[in-house]
């Protein structure tokens, strides 16, 4: 029997605004167009991960409006056995995009960041060693999830973003792998340079 996948992430609505320009401090500007998306890192990741062949489970929490979230899930061939639906408000981001392509992005972390540890005691327990964990730091409880997962023997995977204080909570040596950018592997390191942030992952975290 395969391994299985589990990803632990965010479910957002998207709002994206076309502006001439970011907004400047006290302006009101006309957008050009209006459009929503389903999104998250976690969402996003699990869709891609399906359309990519693989059979992932995805665990998280919507709001009452969080219906085409599970939907667009469900769609795209993730299993949502182990998503919640909470009272109050989805995630969701409000993203304005200018004519140059450039965005500002603020984002609403509503369900995301009411995960429960005896919710994520109950899902983890259908999980076991060599399976995988995927984790991205749009979620509370992310070092609770880290630690438990690294005792069932599970293989964490962590994208370390947004990059902010939660993530010092987090045990990374005990992350099997990361997904990173060159801004989330500056701010772990301190180098600028790819290769130098690299080198120092891995001596960081040699395993």
């Amino acid at each position: 029997m395969g391994k299985k996948v589990l990803n632990f992430g965010s479910l957002n609505y998207d709002y994206v605004y076309q502006v001439d320009h970011i907004m400047r401090p006290g302006e009101t500007q006309t957008s050009k167009g209006m459009e929503t998306f389903c999104g998250g890192k976690g969402l996003n990741q699990s869709v891609a991960l399906a359309k990519a062949g693989c059979h992932v489970y995805h665990a998280g929490a919507v709001g009452e409006e969080g219906q085409e979230l599970l939907e667009c899930l469900k769609d795209n061939g993730v299993d949502t056995s182990f998503v919640r639906r909470l009272d109050g408000k989805s995630g969701h981001t409000i993203i304005q995009v200018d004519r140059d392509a450039q965005n500002c992005i603020m984002l609403y972390a509503g369900a995301n960041r009411r995960q429960e540890r005896a919710h994520v005691d109950s899902v983890l327990e259908q999980f076991g060693d060599g399976d995988y964990l995927l984790l991205q730091n749009e979620i509370n409880e992310l070092a609770y999830m880290i630690d438990r997962a690294y005792e069932r023997g599970m293989k964490v995977v962590l994208n370390p973003s947004p990059f902010d204080a939660y993530l010092k909570e987090c045990d990374m040596s005990k992350v099997a792998v990361f997904m990173m950018n060159e801004i989330e592997g500056r701010e772990i390191t301190g180098e600028e340079d790819p290769d130098k942030i690299l080198k120092a992952m891995a001596e960081l975290y040699p395993n």
